[in-house]
């Protein structure tokens, strides 16, 4: 851990890759207003607070960032602690690292209740400005660096509280870039602070083996030497390294193992010239030592989301040593040291716009490519809401899935098949009806395993989520969508119900023909908080507001509205349509028409409807989606409507998809009962051990009525998915 204390540090730094002498003046000047403008102010360790930027931009110098970003780490706290506002610094340094600091800038300008509802804002501050510009949490990282470096000077409440912040944000962020040497430093120190048990019992463990360990390491390191010249391999390097303490703890603690069952404590590193050499040695390892089962895995073929390549494989020496080998190029392992900065190390003379380098980013770093489309679509304000989504959904992934055309998903341990549909986009989610993994169908509550491929089964006319899928999804971002789905779905339940309680109300009271209009709903319903008509038929399906009330407002005591109410209820008298008793539908023109349901889509009161002239069986009304009316001729179709009140029961066939279980029936037959149907018919079919298919009919008034059964269906916790028979 070094520390800096003079801006010859830095500038020894900086001179390795930047040479040229507009930005090295620039680096100059930044560092003296910075100098200036915290003259005077001093760290809780004493030291002038000029020290802490100076070793921010050490760090970053020592990533080999561009001269900009060195100088917003230089300046990344004038704006929030001194009297430099962020128009003075754009004036004196140009917009691109004005808005680079202000991203950085750790607290916004909001005020706020609590500590901890601060913490949040400042968490999703941070992220918004990532997803502008990812330079952003590189400087981050390395301001969080020095601070963790400079724990001790705190008092143990600020320790325990900055050090689980490390944990769960900071160094699953440096692990996302694939920053490792920022990251394991990050975590070891944090581990200090949090567990210090833990961490100095770890610590006290590998220095009393450390001899022992590191001279059976020397010996193998000496051996495959020798295996490597003897192949004819000439430019490689080897070494060997210790894990840093943080991964051991995670070993100890997720899989409950004492520090002597953790095999691969230590790693013996082999760096070649060229890929093909990665898989020489592999196989020149492997004909000489034990590999250990299930314990090799190829990072090159397929990297990890944050770019990491390199061959594992974890072997037992012939004096029975377990240890792990990584095989990787020069590139690859300065990738693995630096992450993305690699990718972008500061080149003189090359030109990169901001933009370019975002786009860039964001198709080497797939996670980020989310977080931009994640926050450009969330314009949510429950900043809770937002970092939870961040830390759970996209910095805390360990396991890898593929799509059917090889593309890798990132997901957090415990995620569905609904998780990955929805990371796909909302639409597949919603209209998920199954999921195949491997080729095998699985139920939606399947666990995912790194290297599975999974299929999404979806039908455009699926009903949609049900309540249960909140307890099958894991991750935050699905079960956002998901209660937002039901949210609206209820709501527009309600919106109907509303408005059929109107029109109700108005028919009863002899007015067939009105218009309710967005206007009449906002003049005589402001106070009520109803701008729209929507929201007015949802408040009467709330029962929150009577329909006579919306009745009287309607009319009033303004008898001309009434009466011209009633003329255009004459009007439509005029030409009134006829309806045919047996089926409720409408066919303007035509008095008694030959009508009769299409029993292959049943279509109910509240559904789009067409009818099929038929030759000979006069005219079959079918829904607008049915799967025959694909074969129709076009001329033979003509437009109808349902009657405003049919006075009828009709059939209607669903069918439910569910996980198997001796209750399923039972509850099915329950819930439609308590939905005031009756049944028709009903029928399960076990498609596998853990899967059931119910075919239901049922007799209902209308479209409303089904909805409403519908939502109570979804409410059975084995139910997963409900769609209308063939449409």
């Amino acid at each position: 851990m070094t520390s800096y204390s003079k801006l010859e540090d830095l500038l020894n730094l900086t001179k390795e890759y930047i040479h040229n002498e507009d930005s090295t003046k620039k680096i100059v000047h930044a560092y003296e207003v910075a100098e200036k403008m915290h003259n005077g102010q001093f760290r809780k360790s004493g030291e002038p607070y000029i020290i802490h930027p100076l070793n921010v931009a050490c760090i970053l110098a020592s990533l080999h960032v561009g001269p900009d970003t060195i100088c917003a780490g230089l300046l990344h706290d004038v704006v929030e602690d001194t009297s430099m506002t962020k128009e003075e610094l754009a004036s004196e340094f140009g917009e691109d690292i004005a808005e680079l600091v202000d991203g950085v800038t750790k607290v916004g300008q909001l005020k706020f209740v609590s500590l901890e509802e601060k913490q949040v804002e400042n968490h999703q501050h941070m992220l918004l400005a990532m997803a502008k510009d990812i330079r952003v949490i590189v400087v981050k990282l390395a301001d969080r660096l020095h601070n963790i470096r400079t724990l001790g000077s705190l008092n143990s409440e600020k320790q325990v509280r900055i050090a689980k912040e490390t944990l769960e944000i900071y160094a699953p962020l440096a692990h996302k870039l694939g920053i490792f040497r920022i990251k394991a430093e990050l975590e070891d120190t944090a581990l200090k602070y949090v567990e210090p048990a833990y961490y100095n019992k770890i610590l006290g463990q590998i220095k009393s083996e450390d001899s022992v360990r590191m001279q059976n390491v020397d010996h193998t390191i000496d051996e495959i030497k020798k295996l490597l010249d003897e192949s004819g391999l000439k430019n490689y390097r080897i070494k060997g390294r210790i894990k840093n303490i943080y991964s051991i703890y995670k070993k100890m603690v997720n899989q409950n193992k004492d520090f002597k069952d953790i095999y691969d404590i230590l790693a013996i590193r082999v760096i070649v010239d060229s890929i093909g050499e990665c898989y020489q040695v592999l196989g020149i390892i492997h004909s000489h030592y034990t590999p250990v089962p299930k314990r090799f895995k190829d990072y090159i073929a397929v990297p990890k989301p944050n770019m990491y390549q390199s061959l594992h494989t974890t072997v037992i020496s012939n004096d029975g040593f377990t240890f792990e080998v990584q095989i990787r190029t020069e590139d690859m392992d300065r990738v693995a040291e630096y992450g993305i900065a690699a990718h972008w190390a500061y080149k003189e003379g090359v030109e990169y716009s901001k933009e370019r380098e975002q786009f860039e980013i964001a198709q080497k770093l797939k996670w980020y490519g989310d977080l931009l489309k994640f926050s450009e679509e969330e314009k949510s304000d429950d900043a809770k809401d937002y970092v939870e989504t961040v830390k759970e959904d996209l910095l805390n992934t360990n396991v890898y899935v593929y799509t059917p055309q090889g593309e890798v998903i990132d997901l957090p341990v415990g995620a569905t098949p609904l998780d990955f549909a929805y990371k796909i986009h909302t639409n597949i989610g919603n209209k998920t009806v199954g999921a195949m993994v491997n080729n095998h169908i699985v139920p939606l509550d399947y666990e995912l395993q790194t290297g599975d491929i999974i299929s999404i089964k979806t039908n455009k006319n699926s009903f949609g989520p049900s309540e249960n899928w909140l307890k099958i999804a894991k991750t935050t971002h699905a079960k956002h969508k998901i209660k937002s789905f039901l949210n609206k779905q209820n709501r527009d339940i309600l919106v109907l119900h509303g408005k059929e309680l109107v029109d109700e109300e108005f028919h009863q009271n002899k007015i067939i023909s009105y218009e309710l209009t967005d206007v009449f709903a906002k003049e005589n319903f402001t106070k009520n908080n109803i701008n729209n008509l929507d929201e007015l038929y949802l408040e009467v399906g709330k029962g929150n507001l009577s329909p006579k009330t919306v009745l009287s407002k309607f009319t009033g005591d303004d008898q001309n509205k009434l009466e011209e109410a009633f003329n255009r209820q004459m009007e439509r008298n005029q030409r009134i349509l006829t309806t045919n008793s047996d089926t409720g539908v409408v066919v303007e023109g035509l008095t008694n028409p030959q009508l009769k349901l299409g029993s292959c889509c049943n279509p109910i009161p509240g559904d789009e409807i067409i009818g099929y002239v038929t030759k000979g069986n006069g005219i079959v009304v079918h829904h607008l989606n049915c799967k025959n009316a694909k074969t129709f001729q076009k001329e033979r179709i003509i437009p109808l409507k349902w009657a405003t009140n049919p006075g009828r029961k009709y059939p209607v066939s669903i069918k439910i998809e569910a996980t198997s279980n001796m209750n399923l029936l039972v509850e099915i037959m329950n819930t439609v009962s308590a939905s005031n149907m009756s049944i028709l018919a009903i029928n399960a079919n076990s498609s596998s051990v853990v899967s059931t298919i119910v075919k239901l009919k049922v007799m209902c008034n209308n479209l409303l009525d089904l909805e409403k059964m519908i939502i109570n269906l979804k409410k059975v916790k084995y139910i997963y998915n409900i769609e209308r028979e063939n449409l």
